[in-house]
């Protein structure tokens, strides 16, 4: 069962908002209506705000799909649009062969999309804070700083999403409730950095642990999820590519950091893997004891196609749209859509015997391909196999939950930070402190999970290997490769040229060179820029 009830508050956070934003052109007040300074009067009151501020997390559609995974995925090495064409899902055709433009659709999707979140925090943050503690019974101060913590915690994940692909943004740290604010220039990325570790900071400070939550609340950011972020941003700046923007910390001190937040979130014994890898992408694997943070989605009764299709896109999305965009165009292995096919480069990365490929990747038989010409992409047929099942992997009616061929939501949440990450980071933390034996035995931890033999030793080219096997077509692979090797005229255009040779000829006939100094982040959207003219493009869009 899911345990945030996310779209419950959608309409009572988003008008408290507006009215906060009109309030002093009006000149009379409806009767019924509930003035923002009015709201926060109860305990119930700011859960709700709370829950509102993780709204935009699960959205996956508004003009198009936008789902984070399509920049992770298939701009890196480990995935191919997929769709039943090239013309199909021409945004996200555009990632893969390094033709995006600054008219986008996907990208300003989610560009505006994490935006929301940010204001949603941003209200939270302002109103909760001026509230009293004993208001009612159940707000203490421990409950108070626990719903500040989520916020602040909500809006450095907002801004961490922005700034990987992006770079530096506006930082918005307050209720903008007048036109006169709408136009700011984009702060640097070492003042999204800074900001965005004060603000997990400040989230580890006043967020619970795992245990102390109650069931039913389930998914909502603890200490241990500050604390894996903590690490995540300490490693991005250390980073050889986020180091060329001068952060204020040196290499060194991240990663002397990061191994910090690394100990805290293992001594704090909240966390372990779970025996069976393939429970994280499972409905019964869901907040269990490997899951650190997950966007939560639920399921509903009802399809979009009962819906009008305004009410598809923003603000009305229960479910994912992952599981139909990625399984299999025949209907005798998903009936979905075909989007997110793994590469053979991919596929040839997992060592003979790993468990951990065909959870990751299903090679269909030709048997089940119904209509090839639709069904292979540019001379692949891999699918990705990660989120395509709900309850197993047998490919059965009882593997879809409730939905059937021609719904296109599904239930299943997504594991944005599993335990494992964390142990990789871990490891990753300690090779950049001279750590090495540290680092072997959480990178051996998380192999022998999957049945396979210790590494003779630790070194950056054995972490990353076992980074992209243990989290393939989870989304991450683009944003590893940038911050690694993604320094301009170096790594990252020779390892892309370097995948490149392996596609196919059909997939290399369609891909432009990769551009180093302008591939690495992708444009600030064309809409935003005509209404706010302070921003400035990215360099060579």
């Amino acid at each position: 069962m899911k345990t945030i009830k996310y779209i419950s508050v959608i309409c009572i956070l988003c008008s408290a908002f507006f009215l906060s934003g009109c309030k002093d052109y009006l000149t009379e007040i409806e009767p019924g209506t509930t003035l923002l300074d009015d709201y926060y009067s109860s305990t119930a009151a700011a859960q709700e705000n709370i829950v509102g501020c993780y709204v935009p997390l699960m959205w996956e559609y508004n003009t198009t799909y936008c789902s984070e995974w399509f920049i992770g995925d298939i701009a890196s090495d480990d995935a191919l649009k997929g769709g039943g064409s090239t013309s199909d899902m021409s945004n996200a055709y555009d990632f893969e062969n390094w033709r995006t433009e600054s008219n986008n659709a996907l990208l300003h999707d989610f560009y505006i999309a994490q935006f929301q979140g940010i204001g949603r925090c941003n209200v939270a943050l302002k109103y909760i804070s001026q509230m009293e503690i004993g208001i009612d019974d159940k707000f203490t101060e421990s409950m108070k700083n626990r719903l500040l913590g989520e916020a602040y915690y909500l809006r450095a994940y907002y801004y961490f999403r922005l700034l990987r692909v992006f770079g530096g943004v506006p930082m918005v740290d307050h209720v903008i409730d007048n036109t006169d604010e709408w136009k700011m220039k984009r702060a640097s990325v070492k003042e999204i950095f800074d900001f965005m570790l004060s603000d997990l900071e400040k989230a580890n400070a006043y967020l619970w642990v795992k245990s102390k939550y109650l069931p039913e609340e389930a998914g909502h950011a603890t200490k241990g999820a500050a604390q894996a972020m903590l690490m995540k941003v300490n490693l991005y700046m250390g980073s050889p590519y986020w180091q060329s923007y001068n952060p204020s910390k040196l290499a060194a001190q991240c990663f002397a950091d990061a191994k910090a937040w690394g100990d805290s979130i293992i001594a704090s014994g909240e966390y372990d893997l779970c025996s069976n890898y393939e429970d994280n992408f499972r409905i019964e694997g869901e907040n269990g004891i490997e899951s650190v943070f997950e966007i939560q989605y639920a399921e509903v009764t009802w399809g979009d196609y009962t819906w009008d299709y305004d009410y598809k896109g923003f603000g009305r999305t229960a479910g994912s749209f992952t599981q139909i965009l990625i399984r299999s165009r025949s209907s005798k292995i998903g009936g979905g859509w075909g989007f997110d096919h793994p590469t053979q480069n991919l596929y040839d990365e997992f060592e003979a015997g790993d468990p951990r490929r065909d959870v990751a990747i299903l090679v269909p038989e030709d048997s089940l391909i119904e209509t090839p010409a639709v069904e292979y992409y540019l001379g692949n047929k891999l699918l990705n196999n990660k989120y395509a099942m709900y309850r197993d992997s047998t490919y059965t009616g009882a593997g879809f939950g409730q939905w059937g061929i021609h719904a296109s939501r599904g239930p299943l949440n997504n594991r944005q930070i599993r335990y494992a990450d964390v142990l990789l980071m871990y490891a990753e933390a300690c090779l950049g402190t001279g750590d090495a034996g540290t680092a072997k035995t959480y990178i051996d931890k998380v192999r022998a999970r999957a049945g396979l033999a210790e590494i003779p030793a630790a070194t950056d080219d054995a972490l990353r290997h076992e980074r992209r096997c243990e989290l393939a077509m989870e989304g991450h692979r683009w944003f590893d490769l940038v911050r690694w090797k993604g320094v301009a005229g170096t790594g990252l255009k020779a390892h892309m040229d370097a995948y490149k040779a392996t596609e196919t000829t059909e997939a290399q006939s369609h891909m432009r060179e990769f551009i180093a100094g302008k591939h690495e982040l992708f444009p600030i959207p064309y809409e935003e820029i005509i209404l706010n003219p302070e921003l400035e493009q990215n360099p060579k869009y």
